[in-house]
């Protein structure tokens, strides 16, 4: 029986990660077909957003080096997302070649992180994104962004709040629909959470990405919905993290986040029948337990 809390959404936008950012770490190379079929029934389990894949250079995330055959494979559904990462204008070539019509970037809140991830400064990044961002505008596909150290990063200590807003606000200027907030090595907790969403204002545009480093990622939830976020990225079964942060563990569990919203009335169109069941097969893929407490719960017996 759900209990509702006055100031929380009805309904919030699961943005699915797993495909992408829960599968870029592995170290043995999982077939293109078992990535369809994972995709597939993210889909059949009530997904309307699933980020398929990123078209990085495979000597950098080789685990993603088949973007181009896996998106050739997978079978779309009509209604569905399939929003895959571009981290430049080659990216995007072979994206627009693969018919995508969503991309995704991914910039940096600190100087250090954008030196070690994007090899430049807090400000030439744009030099990258804005040519990215204004020829798949032109194009025709959306586009979004994402925002890495939000909160922190290990170099430089907790990350000033109006630095996170100013590159934040200038993405969201340049035409990216949506801004995505991640905690990159989940220190934020939910004071810090709340403070960081109402300082851009309008929380329409914006989406949270938490890290479950300290425990923290369904109370930063909480706190963002409380503060107005209605889309919250998570990955099925908890897996992945960012491979150029050695501190950064697992995302936030779909099936956790799916388990909180129920509990709170909150609609999400998602089967966590399936999601758990989906989560037991990947683990038996990837050869260990779903790092998921849900899945832990409701796969025993």
């Amino acid at each position: 029986m759900p209990f509702r809390i006055d100031g929380l959404p009805e309904r919030v936008t699961v943005y699915e990660v797993g495909p992408r950012d829960g599968l870029q770490n592995e170290k043995a190379v999982i077939p293109v077909e078992v990535k369809a079929e994972f995709i597939d029934r993210l889909a059949d389990a009530g997904h309307r957003v699933i980020e398929a894949t990123s078209f990085v250079h495979p000597k950098w995330v080789p685990q993603l080096a088949d973007s181009g055959e896996l998106l050739a494979t997978l079978k779309r559904r009509p209604g569905i997302r399939y929003p895959v990462l571009v981290p430049n204008e080659r990216g995007l070539d072979r994206a627009l070649e693969s018919g995508v019509d969503e991309v995704a970037v991914f910039a940096s809140a600190t100087e250090t992180f954008a030196a070690k991830n994007l090899n430049r400064s807090l400000e030439t990044q744009f030099d990258m994104f804005e040519p990215v961002i204004a020829r798949a505008l032109e194009a025709g596909v959306k586009v979004r962004a994402y925002v890495s150290m939000v909160f922190g990063d290990p170099w430089e200590g907790p990350t000033p709040i109006e630095q996170v807003v100013r590159v934040g606000t200038r993405l969201l200027d340049l035409g990216c629909h949506e801004l995505s907030l991640g905690d990159t090595i989940g220190v934020g907790t939910p004071g810090h959470a709340t403070a960081l969403v109402e300082a851009f204002g309008d929380p329409s545009r914006l989406a949270v990405h938490f890290h479950d480093t300290y425990g923290q990622a369904l109370a930063n939830t909480l706190a963002a919905l409380r503060a107005g976020v209605t889309v919250v990225d998570a990955s099925t079964g908890g897996i992945g993290g960012c491979p150029y942060a050695e501190s950064a563990t697992g995302n936030l569990a779909t099936e956790d986040l799916v388990w909180m919203l129920r509990g709170l009335g909150i609609d999400t169109g998602l089967d966590l029948g399936k999601l758990v069941a989906t989560s037991v097969w990947l683990a038996e893929r990837l050869g260990r337990p779903s790092p998921s407490r849900v899945v832990q719960a409701l796969s025993k017996g």
